[in-house]
């Protein structure tokens, strides 16, 4: 009998199961936004965990029109998101949000995986906004939607 998952598309959260990264509408549809923006149609949005930060991880998230090896790809309605496979791990389970608010705009990973200790104000492996806390807004310079290859 052959393995089948199944993918509930009428939740908030769509699950994939490549890569085990969770895209919010909220950022699916920014994400979305974002890439008619450009004028390209080659692009997707690669997502990478490095090392470090206040929570454990600084996060990569940025427009991409290459494919490496080991690459997880996973499509939310339209909108490509590629995980490369030395982060694939560290992104299981992890929400990336769009946030919207007079406090503050951008992209936020939510990172089971990250830890909570340190000294700094995010505690939440946070990928929007200040400090040392993996700055990859797209209100940002060199985030999603900026220039970085």
């Amino acid at each position: 009998m052959a393995d089948t998952t199944l993918i509930d598309t009428t939740s908030e959260i769509t699950v994939a199961p490549a890569h085990g990264l969770s895209l919010s509408e909220a950022a699916e549809a920014k994400v979305r936004s974002l890439c008619e923006k450009e004028t390209r149609d080659d692009l997707r949005l690669r997502v990478a965990v490095q090392a470090g930060g206040c929570s454990g991880f600084t996060y990569q998230l940025f427009f991409d029109d290459r494919s490496l090896d080991g690459d997880a790809t996973v499509d939310f309605s339209g909108v490509e998101v590629v995980v490369d496979k030395m982060s694939v791990d560290y992104l299981n389970g992890a929400t990336i949000d769009f946030v919207d608010t007079i406090e503050k705009q951008g992209f936020t990973i939510d990172n089971p995986n990250a830890s909570a200790g340190g000294g700094c104000a995010c505690g939440d492996s946070s990928a929007s906004g200040g400090g040392g806390c993996g700055d990859s807004s797209a209100s940002g310079g060199g985030g999603c939607g900026g220039s970085s290859h």
